[in-house]
Order: structure tokens, then C-alpha cells, then sequence
């Protein structure tokens, strides 16, 4: 849903939101502590983290859904903020129709226009100071929303998302993402002061990531915007919330694009990484001086056969010292640095090159219809392959991954697994069986450690999971179904240092456009309506 809050400004220009020593608290989890950011016009402000960190509660509160804990907020200008998820329609929701959603989204361009109106008339009537102030306003309030252009920026705008529909087609008769689509391009077009985005790249194809794009390079006014498409965020974002864990537990912000905040993310993950390290390694230095002042302390009591017992008396006073300074010593020494997040890593596999792994002639899965899910599957895997599978939703890509795992019997044809593989599969959906296991040894593995990983959490924390129970299986074969869903920046960049270099054979299938763009050089395989195109080299970048 999108929800707007008004208040009256003379320019975009004089847009902007402040947070000042922010404290967020959900369900008796810290999430926000001490964050101050100022978001001016002009700037486009990217909260990025892994799921769960609060991004979606920060937004809430920056548009005044809920309370901070502690801390302030400023709003200067209209705000609209764009919601990841829609509520359930009710009845009465279900039987209003597009017309009536667009009319309630252009509400305020219109309502200028209608002020602007009543104004003139005003004017023409009582050519007084007041009445000719109250038309200054008004003419000042729809020149700054170009309120005349507004519906014509709404039919631009459901053209470029896909959302045009009769306007007296009800509610209820649309999916979400068409409704959703709908609300993007009334706020688009609306041209509130501020706007709040959370994920605003869902449901969108790839003309309509472009208009999204477009639209935010010329809003005038602030925005936020929550995303996880790192494509979106290099083509839009001036700025960076990284709301990961640091090591001082502040969040880190970053003013520039993207290639600013991943350097000085980097950094400040190294300089974690390398200050927990030296604590540690001084905290061990000093347990061990601490213990051979305990043992000098044993043996100090039993000195050399012959030794007089004045000459033990006298050294002991001193033994006793030195390791009393030794204790005192390790107990003053603060740990205060945390241990930073765990990495997503592959381990290695013992897989040979171009070593035969997986084999498919012919293997396909018929339809409910009369068209088949998949046919004509026919492929060879060897140690260190690596391919891409691409194609709309629905095409196949995943029956394709699912045939190859052993997951999915085929209908014709046949799948084979060479040499005794370790067949590996991480599949869209969360649950205990996203990622599942195929080989001689995979019911062993299903213990304890899997069921602690199958707990509850964010999908940003279940999906790391999965991987690293699947990666710990150290598979000859990898088959990842939108391994990115849900991951966050660290959870991304993990994932393809994981891939780089691994000896397994690796087949992909994702919408991700920037892992498209990080994995260029991979092959790839087009699959269109059930039907897998030739094996080709991947188009040139993307302009």
C-alpha cells in the first residue's frame, strides 16, 4: 500500500527527512541504535542489509507508522511511502475499481488544481491582498507539482510498469503484483516531496525497472529507498545505509554510488576482521604468559636437589608476584571488539576437472496441459563447468534444475549421475528441503546440525543457512535456483567469491540482474516455453 503525509512546502527543494540518535527495538530486539542521517533533496538514500536488520521498521518509522524508541524524526514536505507487501483486499476493497485507485493516487495534484480553481474565482470576486496571496499559493503549489501533467505522467507510467487496465475493472479481479504496479506508478506520477520505497523493484519487469529508475533521477525531492537489486541501486543511489553488523555497532553510511560503499564496506569488514584478530591473538598471549607464571609457581616450590631452604624461601615472594601481574594483567585486558559475521564458504570438494559428473539425453516432464513443463533436456556436466539458465517465469528453469537433481523423475528421456557425484540442490522456496543433497552418503548428513539450521528467522538468515548446509555437504555438483533470493550485499558477495574459483560444476538460474552481470562470462542456455536453446555465450554488457 502506499501511504501519504502532507504538509505544505515551497519547493522540492526544501524537502527533507532527518533521523537524529535513533533507537529501534522489535520484538525486544535491538535493531537501530544511534543512527543519525539527514536526507536533503536531491538525495537518493539506499538502505541495504541483510533481511531481518530492520529496514522495512526504519522506513515505517521515517514515514510515522510507528515510534521510535528513542530519538527524533523530521519531515519537511509530503511524504509517500510504497510498501513491499499489499494488505489482503476487503469486500469493500475488492469492488472499487482502477479508476477509483488512480483518482484517490493523483488526489493531491488534483486537489491543487481544484485550490488553484477556487482561487481565480476567489480572486475575480474580492481582488483583496488576502485573496490574491491565497491564488500565489495555490498557482505555486500546482506549477511545483506540474499538477496540469500529472495524468499524462500516470498513462507513462502504467505503460512503462505494465499496469494499464480499464478503469472500470474492479480490485479484485487483479493479482498483487498488478495492484502493486498500479500504486508505483500513482506515487511515481503523484510527485511527492519525499518519497519511501520498500523493494520498489518487485513485480517489475525490465522496462519497468528502467522507468523506476528514470523517475527517481528526476524526483527533486529526498528518497529512501529499500532495495536488493544492487542493478537498481548503481543506476539510482547517491548514498548508502548499510545497516549490517559493524564492529562499533553503528550503521555504516557512505555518501557516493555504489562503488564507494562496497570499497568502504570492504574496508571496514578488513579492519573488523583484522582488529578481532589481534585482540584474540593478545588475549591468548597473555593466558599463556599467565600459565607458565603458575607453572614457575609449582616448580618454584621444588627447586634443584641441594637447593637451601632459604634460597626457596626467598625466591617464592617473588615467583608469587610475577604471576599475581601476569593474572592481573589478562584480566585487565578488554575484549570489546565483537567476532564479525561468519562467511558463506564453499569448502572444497576434491572434484576433478573435467571429470564426467551428470549427464541428461532427452529427459522432459509433461504438462497439465496440453504443453509440456520440459522436453529435450540433453546435457554433460564435468568437473568445473559452469552455466547460466535464463528465460521468463514458468519457462522451466527450474523443472530443468529439478530433473538434474533426481528431485523430478522424467517423463521421457533419462538423467544420470556419473561416477558416484554428489549431486547438490538449493531450490527457490525456504524449508527444511531447500537445499537437498543427492549421493551414496546423503542420508547420513540429515542430523542435528540440519535441524538446527532448518530453525526459524528472517528469510535473509534462512537462506544463508541452506547454503551453508549445502555447501558443506561439498558437492561435485551444484544446482542453485535464485540463490540470491532474500540475500543481502554480504550474503551476495560471499556467494560469488564461494563460486569463483571452485573445482564443482555449477548450473544457475536466476532474475538477479546484477549476478547476471558478475557471472558475464559464464555460458548460458536460453529456456523458452519448455524448450532449452543451444548453449551460448552471454550478450555484451549491459548499456
Amino acid at each position: 500500500m502506499s501511504t501519504t503525509l502532507r504538509s505544505s512546502l515551497p519547493s522540492h527543494r526544501s524537502a527533507h527527512l532527518r533521523a537524529d540518535d535513533l533507537r529501534l527495538v522489535r520484538d525486544g530486539r535491538v535493531l537501530l541504535e544511534g543512527l543519525t542521517c539527514t536526507v536533503p533533496a536531491g538525495r537518493r538514500l539506499a538502505v541495504v542489509g541483510e533481511n531481518g536488520r530492520g529496514k522495512t521498521t526504519l522506513l515505517e518509522t521515517l514515514a510515522g507508522l510507528r515510534d521510535p524508541d528513542a530519538g527524533t524524526i523530521e519531515r519537511h514536505g509530503s511524504l509517500a511511502l510504497v510498501r513491499q507487501t499489499l494488505p489482503a483486499l476487503t469486500a469493500d476493497a475488492r469492488r472499487r475499481t482502477v479508476g477509483d485507485l488512480t483518482a484517490q493516487l493523483l488526489s493531491r495534484p488534483r486537489a491543487a488544481l481544484d485550490e488553484l480553481d477556487a482561487a481565480a474565482l476567489a480572486l475575480v470576486e474580492d481582488a483583496s491582498a488576502a485573496a490574491a496571496a491565497r491564488y500565489d499559493d495555490a498557482l505555486a503549489e500546482a506549477t511545483r507539482l506540474d499538477a496540469w501533467d500529472a495524468p499524462r505522467r500516470l498513462e507513462v507510467a502504467l505503460e512503462e510498469l505494465g499496469a494499464v487496465h480499464p478503469p472500470q475493472r474492479r480490485l479484485g479481479e487483479l493479482s498483487v503484483g498488478q495492484r502493486y504496479r498500479i500504486r508505483l506508478a500513482g506515487v511515481l506520477a503523484a510527485r511527492e516531496d519525499l518519497l519511501l520505497l520498500d523493494e520498489p523493484g518487485n513485480h517489475l519487469d525490465d522496462r519497468g525497472l528502467d522507468h523506476l529508475a528514470r523517475a527517481l533521477h528526476e524526483h527533486e525531492g529526498a528518497a529512501v529507498l529499500v532495495s536488493h537489486d544492487r542493478t537498481l541501486l548503481a543506476e539510482v543511489a547517491t548514498a548508502f545505509l548499510d545497516l549490517d553488523p559493524t564492529a562499533g555497532g553503528i550503521p555504516l553510511q557512505v555518501g557516493g554510488g555504489i562503488g564507494t560503499w562496497r570499497a568502504e564496506r570492504r574496508r571496514a569488514r578488513a579492519a573488523w576482521e583484522d582488529a578481532y584478530a589481534r585482540q584474540q591473538d593478545e588475549q591468548r598471549r597473555l593466558a599463556e604468559q599467565a600459565q607458565r607464571a603458575r607453572d614457575r609457581l609449582t616448580t618454584g616450590w621444588r627447586p634443584e636437589k641441594g637447593t637451601g631452604r632459604h634460597q626457596r624461601a626467598s625466591r617464592a615472594p617473588g615467583v608469587v608476584r610475577a604471576m599475581n601481574e601476569r593474572i592481573a594483567r589478562l584480566e585487565e585486558h578488554r575484549l570489546d571488539v565483537p567476532p564479525p559475521p561468519a562467511r558463506l564458504v564453499l569448502a572444497p570438494s576434491g572434484t576433478r576437472a573435467g571429470a564426467p559428473l551428470l549427464r541428461a539425453d532427452g529427459a522432459g516432464v509433461r504438462g497439465d496441459g496440453p504443453r509440456p513443463r520440459l522436453q529435450g533436456l540433453d546435457l554433460r556436466l564435468a568437473g568445473g563447468d559452469r552455466l547460466l539458465l535464463v528465460g521468463p517465469n514458468g519457462a522451466g528453469k527450474s523443472t530443468a534444475l529439478g530433473l538434474l537433481s533426481g528431485r523430478i523423475a522424467p517423463d521421457e528421456g533419462e538423467v544420470r549421475v556419473l561416477g558416484g557425484a554428489r549431486i547438490g540442490e538449493l531450490r527457490q522456496e525456504h524449508g527444511p528441503e531447500a537445499a537437498a543433497h543427492r549421493g551414496p552418503e546423503a542420508a547420513a548428513h540429515r542430523g542435528p546440525e540440519a535441524a538446527a539450521q532448518d530453525a526459524p528467522g528472517s528469510p535473509g538468515e534462512r537462506r544463508r543457512r541452506e547454503l551453508a548446509r549445502l555447501f558443506a555437504e561439498r558437492p561435485d555438483v551444484l544446482l542453485l535456483d535464485e540463490p540470491t533470493n532474500h540475500l543481502g550485499p554480504a550474503g551476495v558477495d560471499d556467494l560469488v567469491a564461494a563460486l569463483a574459483d571452485h573445482p564443482a560444476a555449477v548450473v544457475l538460474a536466476t532474475h538477479d540482474r546484477h549476478l547476471l552481470e558478475v557471472l558475464s562470462t559464464w555460458p548460458r542456455r536460453q529456456v523458452t516455453e519448455g524448450e532449452l536453446g543451444q548453449t551460448s555465450s552471454p550478450p555484451g554488457p549491459r548499456g
